[in-house]
């Protein structure tokens, strides 16, 4: 048993969100395209990915898993030559869990125009010890008001994870009960 598992009334000091926010750039080569010629989705989920378990680790102290993927959000194309960054950062937590928002902007690598959105995030991590159980994490501690606001709608979209839960857990029991097989 972990000392954070025989101790669960200890408060864990929170952490201000700006202690854990980080970007990650990536240049987009030939190598990341898809069957259209441009930069395949699931190189940019994988970026994503990557920068939101950076910052579930750096706010948790250790390592964490990635739990779900909410609302992942293609907005505009990525092109080879594409200079793409991603910003994440830690929206809300629980007892041993995250919510990571992500943004991801994109630039051409050779001109200088501003960056532009082209995709969005949210996902969920687990903070786990090092035999794989949850331990816990310290609260986050929102800065300014739109750190506010993200905190505030983590907490709408959790809301709707544990619902949507329980009702397709409902409904496969009622199915079951009533011998329909899937």
């Amino acid at each position: 048993m972990t000392v954070q598992a025989q101790r669960p009334a200890e408060q864990i000091p929170g952490k201000p969100t700006s202690a854990s926010r980080t970007t990650l750039s990536h240049i987009m080569t030939g190598s990341d395209t898809n069957l259209l010629g441009t930069v395949h989705g699931g190189v940019i989920m994988k970026l994503v990915d990557d920068a939101a378990g950076a910052v579930a680790g750096r706010h948790s102290g250790g390592p964490a898993v990635t739990a779900s993927m909410d609302e992942m959000v293609f907005l505009e194309p990525v092109r080879v030559g594409d200079l793409v960054h991603v910003k994440a950062q830690v929206n809300w937590t629980g007892r041993s869990s995250m919510e990571v928002g992500v943004r991801v902007m994109a630039e051409r690598w050779n001109e200088s125009t501003p960056a532009q959105q082209v995709g969005s995030a949210y996902l969920v991590f687990a903070a786990v010890d090092a035999d794989g159980k949850p331990r816990r994490v310290p609260p986050v501690v929102p800065e300014t008001e739109r750190d506010r606001r993200r905190y505030q709608e983590a907490q709408i979209r959790r809301t709707h994870r544990l619902a949507r839960r329980q009702a397709i857990k409902e409904l496969r029991e009622r199915r079951a009960a009533e011998g329909m097989q899937d």
